[in-house]
């Protein structure tokens, strides 16, 4: 499960890792917690809405995944019980093993208020004595993804080489006519490939993304030191 501050940034940030878990046989799910739908400059919000709409399924599509769109407003992502139950029923619907969200250092608002609800959410997911539509459950590993908008204090702790998918991520993000250019002057695509190729010099391959581990769940039980990860 991926969860994004808006639609693409699921994708943008994990499509690589999502496309590499789909072919070893992996389910993944997009969770969008907005469209991102003011994000345009000559379309009225209601007009993008349904473009990123259209444009998250496609890209869904594309990398074999599921795409569930929360209803929360763009640039008004709150922080609050309501936002981090719809994420918790959706950890315990899907039942993830791994959960992929924003690093919490970011410039952009919506990218820290989802990954204080994500992180929030964890707990009322968990927990068996909240009775809802399905059981608890929660993933047995958290990541943060690296995105250009979540730079501060990133640290690339995992390295996934996704040399032999990019070329289909690309074809997937390509969905979105924000990642081809035509709606800010932000070259997504670019940083994207460089990022790739940095953290694929550091991981001694082509290409690769960096994912960081949550806090609080970097604890390992082993016999011995050299069992760790």
């Amino acid at each position: 499960m991926v969860v994004g501050a808006h639609a693409a940034d699921a994708e943008i940030m994990a499509g690589a890792t999502v496309l590499k878990h789909v072919e070893a046989g992996w389910r993944a799910v997009l969770v969008h917690l907005t469209l991102g739908e003011k994000g345009h400059p000559r379309m009225s919000p209601e007009e993008y809405a349904k473009v990123k709409r259209e444009e998250a399924h496609a890209a869904a599509r594309a990398l074999g995944a599921e795409c569930v769109i929360l209803p929360y407003l763009d640039g008004e992502l709150p922080v609050s019980e309501e936002v981090q139950w719809a994420i918790a029923d959706l950890i315990r619907q899907y039942r993830p093993t791994v959960l992929i969200t924003h690093w919490k250092g970011s410039i952009h608002r919506d990218h820290r208020n989802t990954n204080l609800n994500v992180m929030e959410s964890l707990f009322f997911a968990r927990l068996g004595t909240f009775k809802r539509a399905y059981p608890a459950h929660g993933p047995a590993k958290v990541y943060y993804a690296e995105n250009w908008e979540d730079p501060f204090e990133f640290k690339p702790e995992i390295y996934l080489d996704i040399t032999d998918v990019f070329d289909r991520y690309l074809e997937a993000i390509r969905c979105y006519a924000l990642f081809r250019g035509e709606v800010v002057s932000f070259l997504y695509e670019q940083w994207y490939r460089g990022a790739s190729e940095v953290r694929g010099a550091e991981a001694g391959v082509p290409r690769a993304v960096a994912l960081m581990l949550a806090e609080g769940l970097r604890r390992r039980s082993v016999r011995l030191l050299d069992e760790v990860p």
